[in-house]
């Protein structure tokens, strides 16, 4: 049986009842598609019980975005998720998680810096802070999350290791369409010209990746393709691309010495997305 409730205190209810139980959490801001449900169908094998979170996070979101317009799908997203094999779904309102004279935020520095920190600032101040709610709420053993965020999961990794979280972060492989399109909540907004364009990211990624396994290591190189290639396409603005240390996110100048991570923004009529891959050495 899927408990679905809204009270800290019912998540920690059911949490403990069974305190020798492992747990795993999967945070999400519902909207559910494939690549959520690979996330929890990955916990369900690697732990005793799953949990779930489905909250639209209003502290990572900026003045100018999309928080009123995000799609909420909630009765679908339980039926999808007792379908995966979640144990526990925690829909908490704004004022559960950020209750009035709330005040304390969490700031990590440097790695929230570039990409989309510089894109959107205070994104990732509301990300990390919801997440250590998340991870002091339900106390997981292990939580999930999707390459595709791939800043965010540094992000996450950075502070659950400063902060001694008692947890191991695991991140899934992104989930994609069969075209190459990586599979996002945001997707939706596209009307079928700009769901045909989209892929253009998938293309860049490609294309860059293609140079790598020829030999090519120059960062500037490496970017200059991906821009080239969305640039070329009428229906897509190009917000970023980076290729930079998987670890620090620092841009690579010059020849990459280890792995690289390929990243980029590009907004897609009116529709934002990202995507990334990591190249190995």
């Amino acid at each position: 049986m899927m408990h679905i409730v809204t009270a800290v205190e019912d998540v920690r209810a059911i949490r403990w009842a069974e305190p020798g139980a492992t747990w795993g959490l999967v945070p999400t801001m519902g909207a559910l598609h494939e690549g959520h449900l690979s996330l929890v169908r990955r916990a369900r094998a690697e732990n005793d019980r799953v949990g779930v979170s489905i909250f639209v996070n209003p502290a990572q979101f900026g003045p100018t975005e999309d928080l009123a317009a995000y799609p909420r799908t909630l009765a679908h997203d339980c039926e999808m998720l007792a379908g995966a094999g979640a144990d526990l779904v925690w829909t908490p309102t704004d004022t559960i998680v950020y209750p009035p004279g709330y005040q304390t935020y969490v700031a990590v520095e440097e790695v929230t810096k570039p990409l989309e920190g510089a894109a959107r600032p205070g994104h990732f101040r509301g990300v990390a802070t919801v997440v250590a709610k998340l991870f002091n709420v339900f106390q997981p053993t292990r939580a999930y999350f999707g390459q595709k965020d791939a800043q965010q999961v540094v992000v996450i990794k950075q502070m659950a290791k400063d902060l001694n979280f008692n947890l191991e972060v695991v991140v899934c492989p992104t989930v994609r369409e069969p075209d190459g399109l990586a599979m996002s909540s945001r997707n939706a907004y596209l009307n079928p010209a700009e769901r045909r364009a989209a892929v253009v990211l998938y293309r860049a990624l490609t294309a860059a990746s293609a140079h790598w396994a020829d030999g090519e290591r120059d960062g500037a190189a490496l970017r200059g393709e991906m821009a080239r290639i969305i640039e070329a396409e009428p229906l897509a603005r190009l917000v970023y691309v980076s290729a930079a240390n998987p670890e620090t996110l620092v841009e690579i100048e010059g020849r990459a010495d280890g792995a690289a991570l390929l990243s980029m923004a590009v907004v897609i009529g009116a529709t934002r997305l990202i995507d990334n891959v990591i190249l190995a050495p």
